[in-house]
Order: structure tokens, then sequence, then C-alpha cells
């Protein structure tokens, strides 16, 4: 199994990361998490190597690749190759750099890239080169001509009401502030991990912090959280729904039979 998500490469952070567990780890071998520490980056050029050297490995054991997640610039990155508009916009990020006049914005950019290909006059094509680097890793001039894998993935999604869909992350979300999720984020404080850290701004870390900070009480934590992921839910729908190569099948009921047919029809 290769994870495609960008939180789950950072150790040590398992909750709202959502991690498979001991027992899944037991039973099946999950490539791409717990590869870097938490204070570091990761980033999606470093993603898609690790992701084509796993699935190389798998193919040579003689089984069949899974990719499993729903970060999608890393699915995009690596399924197409790389592309500057399969990076989407980060608000926030745009927000801190529309603060910097154009000699910082130019000095942040050209010290990601040397060699950007960008009117470094023009703050907003360096914000966007900024923001594209920043994800998808230097050098940029690589995003403008893609490079697919020599294999030709089979798409599969899961789809449901969106009643069912918020019922679930009401539930994980609860599930995630029971097994322990504060005290992982102290934990990770404490060691020494900035909160300014790229996997501390994901959902769920997020909002913990809001909590530590006093922002959010511990009861209307769960519902914050479920808030934020089903804001999130609904953007990874609307990118996946623009494909039509992706075959949809309903999470209730149990829909592994009728995934599994679908691919041996296929392969």
């Amino acid at each position: 199994m290769v994870v495609a998500d960008s939180r789950q490469v950072y150790r040590r952070l398992d909750i709202a990361t959502n991690k498979p567990s001991p027992e899944q780890r037991a039973r099946v071998r999950y490539h791409m998490i717990d590869l870097v520490d938490p204070g570091s980056s990761f980033n999606a050029a470093q993603y898609v190597e690790g992701a084509r050297s796993a699935i190389a490995d798998i193919a040579a054991r003689g089984h069949i690749p899974i990719v499993e997640g729903g970060t999608m610039l890393y699915v995009e990155a690596l399924c197409e190759g790389f592309s500057l508009a399969g990076v989407p916009p980060n608000p926030d990020l745009r927000s801190e750099l529309s603060q910097l006049d154009a000699g910082l914005l130019r000095a942040r950019l050209l010290a990601l890239d040397p060699g950007p290909g960008v009117d470094i006059q023009n703050p907003v094509r360096m914000i966007r080169a900024i923001e594209v680097l920043e994800a998808a890793g230097p050098p940029l001039r690589r995003l403008r001509q893609r490079s697919p894998p020599a294999w030709t993935p089979i798409r599969t999604g899961l789809v449901a009401s969106l009643e069912v869909i918020d019922r679930r992350l009401e539930e994980r979300s609860r599930h995630q502030v029971e097994r322990g999720l504060i005290a992982e984020t102290s934990a990770a404080l404490e060691s020494g991990v900035p909160a300014s850290a790229s996997v501390l701004s994901g959902i769920g870390y997020a909002e913990a912090l809001a909590h530590i900070r006093g922002e959010v009480t511990l009861q209307d934590l769960p519902a914050v959280m479920a808030r934020s992921n089903g804001r999130y839910a609904r953007r990874q729908l609307r990118w996946w729904r623009r494909d039509p190569r992706v075959r949809w099948f309903q999470i209730e009921p149990e829909p592994l039979t009728a995934i599994l047919k679908y691919l041996m029809e296929l392969i």
C-alpha cells in the first residue's frame, strides 16, 4: 500500500493524520509514512520520488501496487506528472506573502529557486511561484512540463451523501480527541516542533493548538475539527469529481466486494 498523504509522512504524529493502526500495519506493508521529523519540510517532488520507487518495488515482487490517500497534489503529481495547475491555492500563505514588499518576496523566491523563470518585478507572479515551490519543490521549470509514469492507474473513489460524510467526520473527530490528540500535540511542541511547522497546520492539530492557546474549549474541540474536516472533504470531492476516469462506489453499504470485482475485470 502506497499512502498519498502529505501529513502521514511525518513521524510521531499519528492521531489527526489518521495513520493506519498497528493491527493494519501487521497485515499490510504501508509505504510513504513515518519518513521525516515533524519539524522538517517535505514536498511533492520528494513524495513522487519515494512513491515511484515503492511502486516499482511492489511490482517487482509480483504484487499490484495500490495508492491510497487524499492529498490531491500528491496524487496528481504521481499519476500525471507535475504541472503548475496541479498545485492548489494556499490562502494562508498568500495572505502572509502579500504583506511583504517586492524586495523581500524576491529574496524568498530566489532562495527557493535561483532561476524561477518568472517576472521578479511582479509581486503576483512571485507569490504564485513561491506557493508552487513550497508545495512541490524546486526547480520551477520542472513543473512546466508533465512527466507521467510508464504505468496507467485505475482510479476508484468512495462517495456518500453529505449527511453520511458529516456523521463519520463527527465520529472520527470525537474519537481523535478521546485517543489523546491534545497530549500528542503538546508532546510535539515540548520536543521542539514549532507551532508553525507544516504538519501542525493540518486539520486536527491546528484546532488542538487553538485549544492549547485557550481559544477553543475541550468540549467544543471535536465539533470545530469536524467543521474543518467537512470543508476539506467537500473540496476533495469537487476536485476528484472533475475527473471522468474515476469510478465511484458508495461507501455504504460496504463497498470492497464491488471494488474488487471492478478491478478484476480490468486487470
